[in-house]
């Protein structure tokens, strides 16, 4: 149910949006990689407008993720470690009582 909202309400705008903003900028642009000559073809690329701002968009979200995963690493980490000592606390307990393995004591004799 959350997930269709979510679908809904911000997930339909924003395609709404992002086709109006496409539809509007699809004119060809000259994005260069070389500040002092920036008329060189060989590092030149001439798109239209919506391509970059998607590129861009897109690659600000692959480095947000990556860097959220980063951030998030020493929680995974925690969360393992507290795993692993959960599930050997289960077999600990599921196991029976070992014997005692020190020296017998003598019985009782009446």
């Amino acid at each position: 149910m959350f997930n269709r909202f979510v679908l809904v309400v911000v997930f339909v705008p924003l395609a709404i949006i992002l086709i109006a903003l496409a539809v509007a900028n699809r004119g060809a642009v000259a994005f260069t990689l070389d500040p002092f000559h920036p008329g060189n073809p060989a590092l030149t690329l001439n798109l239209p407008l919506f391509i970059f701002l998607f590129l861009a968009l897109a690659i600000g979200m692959v480095v947000g993720s990556m860097a959220t995963w980063v951030k998030q690493g020493r929680y995974r980490k925690l969360a393992r470690q507290r795993g692993l000592e959960a599930e050997n606390l289960r077999q600990a307990v599921s196991r029976p009582p070992a014997a005692p393995k020190g020296p017998a004591l003598p019985k009782p004799t009446n």
